[in-house]
């Protein structure tokens, strides 16, 4: 299923990365330059990956028969629905907030950001994807409850893409942006 999706497998170029080896991750949080607003910003992503981990897992769980239906999709309605919302409002105001807001400090790591925001254009087709596959297994629940627990594995590999993905490009955001805002004290 990950052979579906366009995701970018290379890693951040390493003109990219020459802050982060000034300011490894280890440091983040004592630098004086590590404010609030950061924290809160990295703490929504470790929630985008949580609650990509909850939808796989119930998913999982469903496949298993461990769960039954009815809970499975009232879950799946509730975190997939949030976490889809919610990674289209964060990754909107990175493209228009953000990330503009990092290039104005230093625009040596443009082309890190174009990354980025190219990352966040591909996980759209896979989070419309995962919308369409939740929201036909939602329906079928209530009409062939066979053929909604078959669905559930389209759903199972959706999950997984965007699991993956996370891991991908929250990774490589967090190194890019962090080391600038630290650099150049921003978000105080």
């Amino acid at each position: 299923m990950l052979d579906t999706y366009t995701m970018r497998q290379t890693d951040m170029p390493d003109e990219m990365r020459v802050l982060l080896n000034r300011y490894p991750r280890d440091s983040w949080e004592a630098h004086p330059g590590f404010h609030e607003k950061t924290r809160h910003w990295l703490g929504a992503h470790q929630m985008f990956r949580r609650v990509a981990e909850r939808v796989r897992l119930d998913t999982e769980a469903v496949l298993e028969k461990e769960i039954a239906l009815g809970d499975y999709v009232g879950r799946l309605s509730y975190f997939g629905g949030n976490l889809v919302s919610n990674l289209h409002g964060h990754h909107g105001w990175e493209d228009h907030s953000y990330f503009p807001e990092l290039s104005a400090a230093d625009q040596r790591f443009d082309a890190g950001l174009d990354l980025l925001e190219q990352d966040h254009a591909d996980l759209d087709l896979v989070l419309e994807d995962m919308v369409q596959k939740a929201n036909r297994v939602i329906r079928l629940s209530t009409l062939d409850e066979a053929q909604a627990q078959d669905e559930a594995g389209a759903v199972h590999g959706t999950a997984e893409a965007i699991e993956a993905f996370l891991k991908r490009h929250l990774s490589d955001e967090e190194d890019l942006a962090v080391p600038i805002i630290l650099h150049h004290r921003l978000r105080g």
